[in-house]
């Protein structure tokens, strides 16, 4: 299994794939990055799509291409609004597009209509009036978006981006892309994010972003580089780059991995939108530092401990018992419960209180208190023994039930029955249902026994 993951990286107005090379580098190896010209930017300035829809379909179909099963979107500038709607896409469930883990936003532009000074995008938009921006406008827009002076390469690259961006891309933008309003169609994205702001930035720094694109990404962790401005990629690769690392390690990358073979068959079409959007969400990463919305902190804990014994994990675990405190908060139970149990939230809250200290047992002594409570043998002033009885076995289930839903779990046992035929009418279904066979289409993959 390839477990590398790939970083999309989207440039900003008048940049170009180029932009990332400094930060490609510091990242090393570990990572596969690729870095993009957008339409109308670099090496595709002869583009002729050049609206807010044409760059993202560019970006949908580098990430068609690619296939990666664990992939994130790291958008500058122009290109964080790009990043924003093709995420939106993905968690949505469009074919080609699983495998979503994160989003890093470096002074991203949002969804909503840019914060820009509207003297600032007159003048931007008078430097293209009759034709590419010539050397003045070139320098005078890199002089107004950087803290310090670039590394004598950077600014050769940057003003060179700058000129040879066409002329219609560059209107484009400033004139229709950065003032449309795609908040409704990206909506809230709740999955791993980071966005990276210059210090010394205007319209897009700490307070525009706080505004704006954390309201989308609540999961998001706001990094302030000090001294910067705008052209972050340019003026600080080695410390953005060992942000992006620190993000992927910590938070977005520590979901268990789900082999490419079997990612690519989610993201076919022989999988439908709803189902390919469900594994999208099931399969990014819990969010640890998120207090519980239903338990205690306390409960939670002690649920912790007792789905780490229901459902021990190797490798990334999955937070089974974050998952259930999140199911309860939206009332996602399974809809019924025995006639003298309590409801959900309160059976739940009562038995994990009964259960407090569970973690600190020793190993026999967990094991011998679960052993009990199956059998009915463990009561407490709230509950009792057979109650007990009665909330551990749906307790089981649902644990069960959440670690078998996870993609990385479905391959991990070779289940893909959700490959059922897609979104059209007639469904193509399955032929070889003996023990043993497989169709031609279903992945190979190693098959935990």
């Amino acid at each position: 299994m390839n477990d590398r993951p790939v970083f999309f990286m989207l440039h900003a107005l008048g940049g170009s794939a180029r932009a990332w090379d400094g930060i490609a580098t510091a990242l090393g190896d570990d990572v596969e990055t690729i870095a993009l010209d957008l339409p109308g930017f670099g090496d595709e300035r002869a583009a002729t799509d050049l609206t807010v829809v044409g760059m993202a379909d560019h970006v949908a179909a580098a990430v068609r291409k690619r296939g990666a099963a664990r992939w994130l979107l790291v958008g500058h500038s122009m290109g964080g609004k790009i990043a924003s709607i093709v995420a939106a896409r993905a968690l949505a469930g469009e074919p080609g597009l699983f495998g979503l883990a994160g989003v890093v936003l470096l002074a991203g532009s949002p969804p909503s209509p840019e914060p820009m000074d509207e003297d600032r995008r007159r003048e931007m938009i008078g430097w293209a009036a009759h034709g590419p921006l010539d050397d003045a406008a070139a320098r005078a827009f890199v002089d107004d978006n950087i803290g310090d002076a670039l590394a004598p390469a950077a600014d050769r690259l940057a003003l060179d981006d700058l000129r040879r961006t066409s002329r219609e891309a560059w209107l484009a933008w400033l004139e229709r892309g950065s003032r449309e309003d795609w908040s409704d169609a990206v909506g809230t994205l709740d999955l791993p994010a980071l966005i990276v702001v210059g210090g010394a930035d205007g319209d897009l720094g700490e307070a525009g972003q706080r505004a704006t694109n954390a309201i989308v990404y609540p999961r998001a962790v706001v990094a302030v580089e000090e001294g910067a401005a705008h052209l972050l990629p340019l003026e600080r690769p080695r410390e953005v780059a060992d942000r992006i690392a620190r993000f992927w390690r910590e938070v977005a990358g520590t979901a268990p991995a789900i082999p490419e073979a079997f990612a690519r068959l989610i993201a076919s079409d022989r999988v439908s939108r709803r189902m390919r959007a469900t594994l999208a969400v099931r399969a990014l990463a819990d969010d640890a530092g998120r207090a519980p919305r239903v338990l205690s902190a306390a409960q939670l804990r002690t649920l912790r401990d007792v789905a780490d014994q229901v459902v021990p994990q190797a490798g990334p675990p999955i937070d089974l018992a974050a998952r259930i405190d999140a199911q309860l908060a939206l009332g996602r139970t399974d809809g019924w419960r025995f006639a003298d149990m309590p409801p959900d939230r309160e059976a739940h809250a009562l038995a994990l209180d009964g259960l407090a200290g569970f973690g600190d047992l020793a190993q026999d002594d967990r094991q011998g208190r679960l052993t009990r409570m199956a059998a009915g043998d463990f009561a407490h002033p709230t509950l009792s023994g057979p109650q007990m009885k009665r909330w551990f076995e749906d307790l089981r289930a649902d644990l069960v039930r959440l670690w078998l839903g996870h993609p990385a779990t479905m391959a991990r046992i070779g289940f893909d029955g959700f490959a059922n035929g897609g979104d059209g009418a007639r469904k193509q279904g399955f032929e070889r249902l003996g023990a043993g066979e497989r169709e031609a289409w279903e992945p190979l993959v190693e098959v935990a026994r």
